[in-house]
């Protein structure tokens, strides 16, 4: 019974892991577009 819940909560850990990075990894790539559009209306 605890092997399940640990081996339950390793993959549900591994699984939000895997999530973040990929959250972050878009939210990175929206700002920087952004700022990129940002830069352009000033320099323009």
């Amino acid at each position: 019974m605890t092997q399940a819940i640990q081996s339950g909560y390793s993959s549900l850990s591994l699984l939000f892991s895997l999530n973040w990075d990929r959250i972050l990894y878009v939210t990175a790539i929206c700002m920087s577009l952004l700022f990129g559009a940002f830069l352009g209306t000033i320099f323009s």
